[in-house]
Order: C-alpha cells, then sequence, then structure tokens
C-alpha cells in the first residue's frame, strides 16, 4: 500500500490536520465541509491512499431503503458475510460496529487506525429515517472510547453539516475533535494545477480563468492543453453538450432541497455590484422573508457564494451580502439569457473588458489576504470592506477598504487593463474625490493612502505619485508566507 500524504498541490492546512488525527492517541471525529465540487472527497482519499477501514457514500436522490441498499453493499466490499440489507440506520451502524471490531479490519499502514469515511452524509439521512439519532448512538456509545478510530465526514451541503454535526445541540455537542473547511484554490495553487495539467498560461490568463471559473480544481481539470483557454471555455460552456454548460442549475438543486429561494437571492445579489443589506433583500420580488431568508442566507455563506461584510464607517447599518462566486456570476451575465453563442467571439469587445473590469473585482475581493501580504501589513488586524456614498453628488465609490488597526485605511481602486494602467487627469481628480467624499462623510481621523490595484502595474507618470502603494496581478499570486 502507498504510504499517506502523497504529494497534491496545496491544502497543507489540511494535511497537517489530518497528520494530526494519525498521530493522535484519541478517537478523532472529523467533520469536513465546504461547496461542492472543491475537492473534499479528493482530498480525503488521496491522502489516506484508500487505506480506510471502511467507505460509503450517500447518492443524491435515494430513499431510505435505497440508501441502506448502498451501505450495505459497502459493508459487504469490506468483508461483512451478511447478505441481507439493514432494515434501519441502527442495525446498519451495529453492523459497521462489528466489521471494525474484527481481527481483520483493515487499518492505515503506518499509525495502525481504523479510519471510516462516511461520505456525502447529507444524502443518507432522508425524510423520516433514523439516521442521525443511529450515527449519535454508533459513536456516543462505541466509537468514542476506541482511542484508534478516526470517523471522517464529509458534505457537500454544508448547511446540514454545520447544522446538524457542527454545531448540533444534541447528541454530537462538543463531540466534533475536529473540522476542516475546504476552500476553493487561490490564484498561486489555480497555477500549478493547471500547469501539472499540462496547460501554459500566463498569469493574465489564469486570472481570466479564475474570473470564470473560480478556485474550484473539479472546473480547472476540465481544462485541456491542446486547446487555447478561450477554445476551452467555448467547449465548457457554449456548446450545446458543453460539462459545464448547466452548473449552475445542477449546482444549486444539488445543494438546496427548494433552490428556488437561493436563486432569487443570487441573482438579486448579481445585480448589485457591491451587495444588497438584508431590508434591501426583503424587498426583492420572489425573496424569502423571515426566518427563511435568513436561513438561505447563512447557507449560501456557508455554501461560500456570497459574503457578508459590515460597512464600519456607518453605525447600525448590518451587514452586506454580496455575491463573490465567479462561475455563478459568469453564467448570469453571458449564459441565462443566452446574450452571446462564442466567447472566442467575445474577446476584445467593449462588452468583454467592462465583464473583465467586474470580475477583476471579485477576483481581489477573494484574495485579499495576498493584497495584504503585498502591502507588508498581513499580521495587522483589519477589516475588508467596499464602500459607497450616500451624500456626495456625484457619487463616489471604492471598490474596496483596508480598515487597519494602525491607524491606516488603504483606499483600493481596482483597475482592469490589458497594458499598464496610465492614471491621467482625469483619474486623478476622479481619485482624489473619492478619498475626500470617504474623509468628508465617515468623519475617519486616520490615515488614507490611495492603493491602485491593476493587472499590469502602472505607467510611470506625472500624475503616478498621488498613488502610495501598487499591487499588480503577480501579487495576488505570492505565496502567503
Amino acid at each position: 500500500m502507498k504510504p499517506a500524504g502523497m504529494k497534491m498541490i496545496g491544502r497543507e492546512y489540511e494535511k497537517s490536520v489530518l497528520r494530526e488525527c494519525l498521530s493522535s492517541p484519541r478517537p478523532e471525529f472529523l467533520a469536513v465541509y465546504g461547496r461542492r465540487r472543491v475537492g473534499k472527497t479528493f482530498l480525503i482519499k488521496e491522502f489516506f491512499r484508500e487505506s480506510f477501514a471502511f467507505y460509503a457514500t450517500g447518492v443524491s436522490g435515494l430513499n431510505t431503503r435505497q440508501q441502506l441498499r448502498v451501505f450495505h453493499e459497502a459493508l459487504l466490499n469490506y468483508g461483512e458475510q451478511n447478505r441481507t440489507i439493514p432494515k434501519d440506520w441502527l442495525e446498519a451502524f451495529s453492523r459497521l460496529e462489528k466489521l471494525l471490531s474484527s481481527p481483520n479490519v483493515r487499518r492505515e499502514y503506518q499509525s495502525g487506525k481504523r479510519v471510516v469515511f462516511l461520505d456525502e452524509l447529507p444524502w443518507m439521512d432522508t425524510a423520516r429515517s433514523d439516521f442521525k439519532s443511529a450515527l449519535d448512538f454508533f459513536w456516543n456509545s462505541w466509537g468514542s472510547s476506541q482511542a484508534d478510530l478516526i470517523l471522517i465526514v464529509c458534505g457537500s451541503a454544508t448547511s446540514w453539516i454545520m447544522n446538524h454535526i457542527v454545531r448540533d445541540t444534541g447528541g454530537f455537542y462538543n463531540r466534533i475533535t475536529r473540522q476542516i473547511r475546504l476552500m476553493p484554490f487561490c490564484l498561486e495553487e489555480c497555477e500549478q494545477l493547471l500547469s501539472a495539467n499540462g496547460m501554459r498560461l500566463t498569469k493574465r490568463q489564469v486570472i481570466e480563468c479564475y474570473m470564470i471559473l473560480g478556485g474550484i480544481p473539479y472546473y480547472l481539470n476540465y481544462l485541456t492543453p491542446q486547446y487555447s483557454l478561450s477554445q476551452n471555455i467555448d467547449k465548457l460552456f457554449f456548446q450545446e453538450n458543453g460539462p459545464l454548460r448547466y452548473e449552475y442549475a445542477q449546482l444549486y438543486s444539488s445543494l438546496f432541497k427548494k433552490p428556488g429561494n437561493h436563486l432569487a437571492i443570487i441573482e438579486a445579489l448579481a445585480s448589485k455590484r457591491s451587495g444588497l443589506t438584508r431590508t434591501e433583500l426583503q424587498a426583492v420580488k420572489d425573496a424569502p422573508d423571515g426566518k427563511e431568508l435568513t436561513k438561505c442566507l447563512d447557507e449560501l455563506e456557508q455554501c461560500g457564494f456570497i459574503r457578508k461584510y459590515t460597512d464600519f464607517t456607518r453605525k447600525n447599518s448590518g451587514f452586506i451580502f454580496q455575491l463573490i462566486d465567479p462561475l455563478t456570476l459568469f453564467h448570469l451575465t453571458w449564459l441565462k439569457h443566452q446574450k452571446i453563442s462564442s466567447w472566442t467571439d467575445l474577446l476584445n469587445t467593449p462588452a468583454y473588458y467592462t465583464w473583465c473590469g467586474l470580475a477583476f473585482e471579485r477576483v481581489c475581493q477573494l484574495h485579499t489576504r495576498q493584497i495584504k501580504n503585498a502591502l507588508g501589513i498581513l499580521g495587522v488586524s483589519s477589516f475588508e470592506f467596499a464602500w459607497k456614498s450616500r451624500k456626495q453628488h456625484p457619487g463616489a465609490q471604492i471598490d474596496l477598504l483596508i480598515d487597519r488597526k494602525d491607524g491606516v485605511i488603504n483606499l483600493c481602486e481596482i483597475k482592469y487593463a490589458a497594458e499598464e494602467y496610465a492614471i491621467d487627469a482625469a483619474c486623478e481628480k476622479d481619485l482624489l474625490y473619492k478619498a475626500e467624499a470617504f474623509r468628508t462623510e465617515t468623519g475617519t481621523r486616520k490615515a488614507l493612502l490611495l492603493t491602485m490595484i491593476t493587472l499590469n502595474g502602472l505607467r510611470k507618470n506625472e500624475y503616478r505619485n498621488i498613488i502610495a502603494h501598487e499591487i499588480t496581478g503577480d501579487d495576488l499570486f505570492r505565496p502567503i508566507p
């Protein structure tokens, strides 16, 4: 058997958590969650090299009897002799306990641990089944006393994992010993994955790839080196049988039993660049209200489709919710209303560059740690948010603010340009106006530093000196120490 910890791209923190589980002197109950396609199953399988004492997965759309049949097939694969399907989950987990107690049980080759991996757990928990109580009983009555047991539960329906396992106030309260929220790749990791797959892209092309696919390894693995990036995008999205052409609908319907409310929120947020407050969302047609709105927002945030932030310059402003998932934004911009039939034909048009500007902003918002690292303030506590004037005429909007605890605010202007970006007299006037509007309206006494984030840097000219800090596309790729 191959050793655990096979080299994989990124995931260093996650691998360290798994290594700690292997070396732990106590039983471990690990919850792994994250949005669909982010690589949860791959991480666990690749790390342990399939050295599981038991592995089973839930299957979407099956009823309780069918889920038990799938679980039974897994029991047989790992050596159980009983040929009858368990009548309920209590019996299924009782039989799993006997299997794991067998002297012939498979163990992880270095540590000797018995590793149990239950994948897509939310799908096993069908309506009116005893699944959750049976899992609770299995762990609390037996598993929690087995010092050499590692139980790993995983699911793409992040809200189910959070509400029923991690935050549970019943049988699982304080039972989870460790948790991993698997996040999408950053640009550096995307570049490594694409390179490993034979894709030789410039950093600008990797950024454009991220603007469409985000940092989701499953999507990135579809790109093939015999085609250019634009040809790949055409094949994935704009051909009738393209593998990602209908991913938007499949993505949300696979995660939420009634995705209509979630989609109404998503499409409302897509129309507002800096996001909407909860009050504004309540006024949206077809959007839910009350507790259902709160529930949907929480689920969308847990799955990584939206983020919530507070404009700390305004008292009692509440949270602002912003759509940040690149693939969702790409679909709603170009595919929902079939605005274009070919990505290649769109390249270098005014509509393309308008989209690039907005999509590049999202990339930067998803890489604020890399931006802080480039500024040399990674260790400084800060809040990051967008700001829009409510008083000034004409209006002023700042793409990204980094409000630092050391008495400084970086006012970040984000510009996408194929070449070096040139600040001219009009741009200089606009930047100074925004800074003054921000100071006047908020009354801040902190130092304001104009910061430009561009793809290829700034052209040196007489207007360049108003910029305190310059961040380039290359900086977004630099590893975090």
